[in-house]
């Protein structure tokens, strides 16, 4: 595992998710009326995600544990191998749906979703970087 990677990971995560942070309005009515902080937040949402993931992938190889035929799949594996707790390996798999529709199918998003994710989640992600920066 190359640590300098993974802290640049770390950084980046660090970073979009609290350029969401900072972006989520209060109400999630000015988040469906507003396109440009739609841009931002799904942006670093999936982002951050993804950052989730390569992490996640660098530590499944540098652990040895078998290798995940999904995205979501890293969560479970770290979960395994006693990396991340199952409950925050389920949330993560769930940003992973969130990033896929982000990627692939923008004009799909439920922004109302979104908000929720932006004032009730975003934990997640620090939970996630903390419990990685503890391993390192």
């Amino acid at each position: 595992m190359d640590r300098r990677v993974i802290e640049q990971k770390l950084e980046t995560l660090r970073y979009c998710v609290q350029r969401v942070a900072q972006r989520c309005p209060d109400d999630p009515n000015q988040l469906q009326q507003d396109p440009d902080t739609q841009d931002i937040i799904a942006l670093n949402l999936s982002r951050a995600v993804q950052q989730c993931v390569d992490i996640g992938a660098h530590l499944v190889t540098s652990l040895e544990l078998p290798p995940p035929d999904t995205m979501g799949e890293t969560f479970d594996r770290l979960a395994e191998g006693g990396i991340i707790e199952a409950s925050l390996a389920d949330r993560l798999k769930k940003a992973v749906g969130f990033r896929n529709i982000a990627v692939h199918n923008y004009e799909r998003i439920n922004w109302e979703i979104v908000h929720a994710v932006c004032s009730r989640h975003l934990d997640d992600f620090r939970t996630f970087a903390r419990t990685v920066n503890e391993r390192l």
